[in-house]
């Protein structure tokens, strides 16, 4: 049975880390979170001049995962934990902050001294309380690690980043069980996603417009579409004659836990939010020694 369409959200423009402006579908006076997804992020795409690259300097998360998917420019990244890396074009960086670390996210030196095209997303997936002090750790996947699927007609690709579709698989491992999918339609094109019942599920258009759902509801760039938990599958629809429709689409299990939130802590009760705090504040969840 596929699913109806319980509302479409619009993406607000805001500011985050230093300065750089992201379209962000929740969390927003429209809706708080998502649950187990706590934030949507999108960033450009954007023509940067030279010196115009801003990121997100030393910050800290605790009791969440930060998922960062780049589709055009590089950024580079550096951890607490020593951790350092760069990720462009087509990369995800899954990170599992668990029970805490400072993080940077930056633009790559190239991007920063001679400006390019910035493009890429970040989305903040709650972790339940059993998994909220667990260690750190990182999956990042190059963009030529990451699963695709066709339909038959080949109109229809998939990059599977978590869970599976289209008969791929991702390489990515999930705390809790996640799709996180890259769909691109072209004109006339038709994908049903399955989706369990009890699963929270959505789609970000990234570009271009389809219709959504049992009721064929259009949405267009900058559209969130929140599925309604009545059926066991996802329509989307390239309408024929129209652009290429490009989207993300995220499912998960509702951790159904109550959320006690402050910036980048995402704790249960509000003693631990506090707790949080103070471990940063002390030094307790350790310092960049060497920046990205």
């Amino acid at each position: 049975m596929t699913r109806s369409i319980a509302r479409i959200v619009r993406a607000e423009e805001t500011l985050e880390g230093a300065g750089f402006r992201v379209r962000r579908p929740f969390p927003t006076r429209a809706m708080d979170n998502f649950d187990p997804f706590l934030l949507l992020d999108e960033m450009g795409p954007m023509e940067l001049a030279p010196g115009e690259a801003k990121g997100a300097p030393d910050h800290p998360h605790r009791g969440f995962e930060t998922v960062s998917y780049v589709l055009d420019g590089r950024m580079q990244h550096a951890d607490s934990a020593g951790h350092a890396g760069t990720i462009g074009p087509g990369d995800v960086q899954w990170m599992t902050a668990g029970r805490g670390v400072v993080h940077s996210e930056m633009p790559d030196r190239e991007l920063a001294l001679r400006g390019g095209r910035m493009h890429g997303f970040q989305l903040w997936v709650n972790l339940p309380q059993r998994d909220k002090m667990m260690a750190p750790r990182y999956q990042e996947i190059p963009a030529a690690q990451i699963p695709e699927g066709r339909s038959d007609d080949g109109k229809v690709r998939v990059r599977v980043i978590a869970g599976e579709s289209l008969g791929a698989r991702a390489v990515i491992e999930t705390q809790t069980p996640i799709f996180y999918l890259h769909a691109k339609l072209e004109p006339g094109a038709v994908l049903a996603q399955p989706a369990a019942r009890t699963w929270n599920t959505f789609a970000y258009v990234v570009s271009g417009t389809g219709r959504f759902g049992d009721d064929a509801r259009g949405a267009t760039q900058g559209d969130a579409v929140f599925f309604a938990p009545d059926g066991d599958e996802l329509r989307i629809e390239s309408p024929p004659g129209g652009a290429l429709l490009e989207v993300l689409i995220l499912g998960g299990v509702p951790l159904g836990e109550p959320i006690a939130r402050y910036g980048p802590f995402v704790m249960n009760t509000r003693t631990e939010l506090l707790q949080a705090v103070e471990d940063y504040q002390a030094g307790r969840m350790g310092e960049i020694r060497q920046g990205p």
